[in-house]
Order: C-alpha cells, then structure tokens, then sequence
C-alpha cells in the first residue's frame, strides 16, 4: 500500500546525509585499507577505493588535501587515512572525505605484481629480441576478450571503420575474477595451434589491480611469449600496467588503439599507393626524356652522320704508324750497313792477305803456320803461300 506524501529521491538522500554528518564518530574517522583503482584527476583531485579482506569503500581527496602528501599514492599500497564520512547525495552513494593520508606499507596483490615484474625482467623476457612484428596488413585479427561489453564493440567498430575487408575472429575468455588466467593462457594456445589468426589483441576495460589481475600472472605472461603469433596487449586504461603489458609484442594504451595498431587504414594506404603511382608516373616521364636526349645525342654525332670518318681516321693512324716502322727499319738498316763496313775494313786490315800483298809469304807445314826455324827439320817439305798462289819446297839446309 502506497503512503500518502512520498518524498523525493533527494529528499531521501538529504536525510541520510543529515544523520551521517550528526554522528561524531563519522565526522573524524581513522582508517586503514589498501588503495585500488587509483585515478588522479587532472584537477588535481585524488579518487580511489579503500579495501581489505572482505569490504572496500569509496575515497576522494581534493586538491586542498594533496597538496600535504609527501608520497605519490598507488594502487597496492596499504595507507592510514584521516577523514570524514559523508553521503554524496547525486549519487546516493557514501565515501570518506580524505583530510591526511600517510604509507602504512605495500599491498600483497602489490608485491607479488614486483616479485614476478622482477623475476621475468631478470629472464630477459621484456627484452625486444623476443618481440615479433606485428604484420602490417593482417587478414584474420583475433581477438581475446569478453563477449559483452565495450571492448569488443569499439574493437569491431575501429577495425571496420579502417578496413571492412578485415576479419574479426573473437574467442571469449573471461577477463577477471578465478580461473580467468589458465583461460586465457588456453585461448592463446588454442590460436597458435590452428593457427587461427595473423595478429592477436589481448583486451579488456580499466579496472582496480584485482580486477586486472588475470593478466599479472605468470601462465599468462608466458603463453605471450610462447606465441608464434604476435600478440597486441590492451589491458585496462592507459596509466594501467600489467604484466602482459611488459610481454606482449606490443602494447597499446586502450582496445580501441589496440584496433587502430592492428588495423591498417586502407584509406591512407590508396592514398600512400596512388602517391606511389604518380611519383612512378613521373620518374618513368623524366627517365623517357632522358632518354630521348640521349638518343638525340647520339644520333646527331659524327658516327652516324659521317660513318667512314672513324675508319678513315683509323687507316691515316694506320699509315702513320707504318710510316714509323719503315723509318725505323730503313735507320736500323743503314747504321747496320755501317757499322758491317767498319767491321770489314778493320777485318780487312788484319787479313794475312794484305801481308802478302806487301812481298810476304807464309810458310806451312801440315796445315800448321811455321813461326820459328825450330818447327823445321833438314828434309821436311813446307808449303809456301804466295800473293798469287802457292808453291811445294823441301828444306835443304837450316841455319
């Protein structure tokens, strides 16, 4: 049965506020949580949620209050906060109204995220050589995801939107809560092993660091990089990272980027291709006048004008050369000749015949020129060698 004089969802609210702000206790608690879900406002304003074990309540400390802090706040770290609960009437929702904050340590969930960033650092496992290209015109782009939601939406929507030849294959995989990180590991494999895809894009929206968790653990960081098929990181926002962030080929600061890198825009590529065809275009006109300048070139020299001119040029060295031959053998001739003459007469005048010209005679005996009276016996027969002949003698008489 419906009262009379129903209030308004503001009055309501109001109400509320009105009793919370009259409790002394609300008015100035001290509390300690550990930070999730981080946001620090271009205005300078810090929002964040407050949790332990079993409950989480929501933060906001304006600028006012930062200004104070002598640490950078993060999700992970455990703090002791100084504050006032209030009801946020739009909303209807309650939070505290930080005044101080201060360190009270770091968050489990915020060390095992360093244990393991370290321990895969360490391994080399961040390091570019085990990065694979992303392809630059993929056919099949997989994409690893929720089924709802945005993400897959803005995906499908970019990828299109830059090319609607693409193929968008999406193999659902829960992106939070347990058992999230042994399936997306599976997804992985499963891809690689049908080779289904020629990019893969890891994905999902922002979210607390345990929401984002499924993509801090090791069998998720290790199937990345397991992958032959390069895998596109976009987990959580762009001030979010996560250890797949740090694995994966390539990261980008949201899903839709992730589509974008992904994606090439086939519109800057005709663009890129009909640059490409005018440069070609105008290199094959320039080469082509070249060309004809060359040939115009040729054609106009003395080789095709006056073809004989070459060899007549040819035969005139010709004739000179052999020019040269012929006065080189006919010097060579006459200094030869020369020099046979000189050598005859100084032949000539060593001959035994000019001797005998002058009254001389040789004697011989056996073929042998006698030189002394001692080579000769009485008796022997000599042979004596005249200017115009010779005549046959025996010795009678030596003295």
């Amino acid at each position: 049965m419906i009262r009379p004089n129903p209030i308004s969802v503001s009055q309501l609210n109001n109400y509320i506020k009105e009793k919370v702000s009259q409790d002394e206790f609300l008015n100035n608690v001290y509390i300690k949580g550990e930070i999730s879900n981080f946001k620090h406002h271009y205005t300078g304003h810090m929002y964040f949620t407050l949790k332990d074990e079993n409950s989480l309540i929501k933060c906001v400390m304006f600028k006012t209050y930062t200004s104070n802090l002598n640490f950078v706040p993060k999700d992970g770290m455990k703090v002791l906060i100084l504050g006032t609960v209030s009801v946020y009437e739009r909303d209807g929702i309650y939070q505290i109204y930080c005044k101080a904050m201060e360190e009270d340590g770091i968050g489990n969930l915020y060390l095992e995220y360093e244990k393991l960033k370290n321990k895969l650092e360490m391994e080399g496992l961040f390091d570019k050589q085990y990065k694979k290209e992303i392809p630059f015109m993929p056919k099949v782009i997989g994409v690893l995801t929720s089924k709802t939601g945005a993400v897959i939406r803005d995906i499908i929507n970019v990828s299109t939107r830059r090319n609607p030849n693409v193929y968008i294959r999406l193999l659902p995989v829960p992106v939070q809560g347990d058992g999230a990180a042994l399936k997306i590991a599976d997804a992985i494999k499963l891809m690689n092993e049908k080779k289904l895809a020629d990019v893969l894009i890891l994905a999902r929206g922002g979210g607390s660091l345990e929401d984002l968790w499924p993509f801090n653990e090791e069998i998720v960081a290790r199937a990345i990089v397991a992958s032959e098929i390069p895998i596109i990181s976009a987990v959580g926002h762009e001030t979010d990272f996560t250890i797949a962030d740090f694995v994966a080929d390539l990261r980008a600061p949201t899903p839709s980027a992730a589509a974008e890198l992904a994606v090439a825009n086939i519109e800057d590529i005709k663009i890129n291709l009909n640059g490409y065809k005018n440069r070609l275009a105008i290199s094959l006109n320039k080469k082509l006048e070249l060309i004809k300048l060359q040939y115009e070139k040729i054609m106009s020299s003395k080789v095709f004008k006056e073809p004989l001119l070459r060899i007549q040029e040819e035969y005139l060295k010709i004739d000179g050369a052999l020019k040269i031959i012929n006065d080189k053998m006919l010097n060579k001739y006459t200094e030869s000749k020369y020099l046979l003459m000189n050598s005859m007469s100084k032949l000539d005048s060593l001959s035994p015949l000019k001797t005998l010209g002058r009254g001389y005679s040789i004697i011989q005996k056996d073929n042998k020129v006698i030189k002394s009276k001692k080579e000769l016996c009485d008796g022997d027969e000599v042979n004596i060698r005249l200017i115009d002949g010779s005549i046959i003698a025996n010795i009678i008489n030596i003295r």
